[in-house]
Formats: structure tokens, C-alpha cells, sequence
């Protein structure tokens, strides 16, 4: 005759369930949320100790063992630029012999991120890569209870925590200072969606350097980091003789405004030089081939895995903020300034 089976530990549904509230509830309450009325916290600690809940977190740390699978919280994206980020991260985890459990999210905010948090507790993660591109994330991070180990990966300093980038900075320099090299007297700029980092770091860098190179600063032109966008760009400076250098906050926006320049007879680079970041596979397939910043996203996948590995053996308190450095690659989409060529 079988032998009964005992009975499974609780989980945070069942708690959820006693006290009469959401999962989400029960999270915010075990992870210190000032939200949660005082009514709602003792009917949730009530039922966690009728219960005898137990988070697998903490079943971890008192069993001593260290678990091999990180947790990557993330969110709902299929940009290059995020995607290829997450697929570096995977991909170093998976080298040093770490499983990767992903949790996907609308929105990056400070809910969601908590919640995201408390569901890889569950799954005793040893430690959690965050990538959070987008400006408001920062703050959300500054004020959530972790208790694991993290890594945020395009957060920059302002959130608290370790965080490793790419330096969005350098690269759009890069970019201006080619095609300022080329000849040309300045670089209109098509520039990505405002609540990103990365847009305003390389908007902001544009600009400076072209005042710092004593160059007029022409107005910038509004994107949301998709080909359309890059397209309606393209037919807006088309007609504008006085472009002669764009550069393109992202490689998809290049790909939409080589299309536009295309249609109205702009012959590039002979008429206008394109630049474009973060090549893209495709970009070398481009019409012309494209000019944009390489982002080293396995390098960013192997320098948060270890910034990680080493919080897991030795916590920090001052946190850093290692940059990999992005390069130029220079094709065909650029050239000499033909009133430059011809005067030399």
C-alpha cells in the first residue's frame, strides 16, 4: 500500500490565499512596502505563521548551500539593445555553470521589480541581474528592500546598487567626432525616447561635443528608436541643404532615414554622412553599408556575471560603476565632406 505523501511546505499562494489578499499582497509585505495598510500587514503575518511559511531564500541561507541558477528581471522588449544585453548575461551565467531564471516585466517599476524579486526568492537564486534602461528606474531601486545579492545592468549610479554599462558618453563622441573629422562643419542628431538612459546620455553628449568643438548645435530631431521614426526623420532633413552629418541615436532609426534619404534623391555619403549605434547584425548589409558604435554586449554579459560572483562572496558596501568601452565601426555610410575634398 502507497505510503501517504507529506505535506508540501506552503508557498506565497497559499498564504495569499488564508489572508484573504493578492500574491503580490503577501510580497510587499515580507519585503518591507510602506504601501500596505497596518490592517492588511498583521492579517498577512498572521497568516504566515499559521503556515509556517518559509521562503525558499531562506531555507537557502540556513541550509548553508549556495544555489547555482541567477535570476535576470527584465522586461518586455524585442529592441536589439536590451535583447542582446540579456543574451550576454545568459550567456556568461551558462559558462561558469549557473542556470538563468528570467522574469519579464510591463513595466520596470518599484511593484513590479519588488514582486519580480520576491518570485526568484522563491526560487532560491543565488543572486539577481536587473536591467533597467529607462530614467525613472533608478529611484524605484534606490528604495527597494533586496536582500539578494544584485547587479543593474544600464541603471548608471543612480541607483544605489552595483551597475555596470555600456559608456553611452564615449561612444556618442566617437560618433561626432568622426563625422566632424570628415569635414563636416556640424552633426544634426536623431535622438532616441527621453525616458531612457542611454537616449539622454548620448543626446547630452552630442551636443557637448559639439560645443566643445565650437561647432553650432542644430536643433534635435525626436525618436523612438524604431525605423519609422528614423524614416520620418529622414524626410524632414531630406530637404534641408545645411545637412550634411546625422547621427542616429540607435542603428534602426539609420535604417529608416537611409530609406527616406533614398526616396528623395539624398545620395549618401556623397550628399550626407549617416552614423547609427550599436551595430546591429544587419547594419553591414545596409544600402550603404552603415557607420555606427559596437556595444560589447557579451563583455557587459561577463563583467556583471562576475561583479555578481563576487557580491555572493564578498558583500560591498560602496557600490560600482564599471563602463565598457564601445568602438567606431567605420563603413561606407560615411565620407569626406565633398566641399572639404575639393578644397584640399
Amino acid at each position: 500500500m502507497d505510503q501517504p505523501s507529506p505535506p508540501r511546505p506552503a508557498v506565497m499562494i497559499d498564504v495569499a490565499r488564508l489572508a484573504g489578499v493578492s500574491h503580490q499582497t503577501v510580497s510587499r509585505v515580507l519585503n518591507g512596502h510602506p504601501s500596505v495598510r497596518d490592517e492588511t500587514r498583521e492579517r498577512v503575518l498572521t497568516a504566515v505563521r499559521q503556515l509556517n511559511y518559509r521562503p525558499n531564500a531562506l531555507a537557502r541561507g540556513l541550509a548553508g548551500r549556495r544555489s547555482r541558477v541567477l535570476g535576470v528581471v527584465s522586461f518586455d522588449t524585442i529592441l536589439y539593445g536590451p535583447a542582446a544585453t540579456l543574451l550576454g548575461v545568459e550567456r556568461a551565467a551558462r559558462a561558469a555553470g549557473y542556470g538563468v531564471s528570467i522574469v519579464t516585466l510591463e513595466q520596470l517599476d518599484h511593484d513590479g521589480v519588488s514582486d519580480a524579486l520576491s518570485a526568484l526568492a522563491e526560487q532560491s537564486v543565488a543572486g539577481v541581474v536587473i536591467i533597467a534602461p529607462f530614467t525613472n528606474t533608478a529611484a524605484a531601486l534606490r528604495s527597494l528592500p533586496m536582500g539578494i545579492p544584485a547587479v543593474v545592468v544600464e541603471a548608471g549610479a543612480s541607483g544605489g546598487l552595483p551597475a555596470i554599462s555600456v559608456d553611452q558618453v564615449a561612444g556618442a563622441e566617437l560618433a561626432v567626432r568622426h563625422l566632424l573629422e570628415l569635414g563636416h562643419e556640424t552633426v544634426w542628431h536623431v535622438r532616441g525616447p527621453q525616458n531612457w538612459l542611454e537616449a539622454r546620455d548620448r543626446e547630452g553628449a552630442w551636443r557637448s561635443t559639439l560645443e566643445a568643438a565650437g561647432r553650432s548645435v542644430p536643433p534635435v530631431i525626436d525618436g523612438d528608436w524604431s525605423a519609422r521614426s528614423g524614416y520620418q526623420a529622414g524626410l524632414r532633413l531630406a530637404g534641408d541643404p545645411r545637412v550634411t552629418a546625422v547621427f542616429c541615436a540607435n542603428d534602426q532609426q539609420a535604417l529608416g532615414l537611409l530609406r527616406a534619404f533614398h526616396e528623395r534623391g539624398v545620395r549618401v555619403p556623397d550628399s550626407v554622412s549617416v552614423v547609427g549605434f550599436d551595430d546591429i547584425p544587419e547594419a553591414e548589409f545596409m544600402s550603404p553599408p552603415l557607420t555606427t558604435i559596437r556595444q560589447d554586449f557579451d563583455e557587459v554579459g561577463r563583467r556583471c556575471l562576475a561583479m555578481l560572483l563576487d557580491l555572493l562572496d564578498s558583500p560591498v558596501e560602496t557600490p560600482v560603476y564599471p563602463r565598457v568601452t564601445p568602438v567606431l565601426v567605420s563603413r561606407a555610410s560615411t565620407g569626406i565632406r565633398q566641399s572639404a575634398n575639393a578644397n584640399s
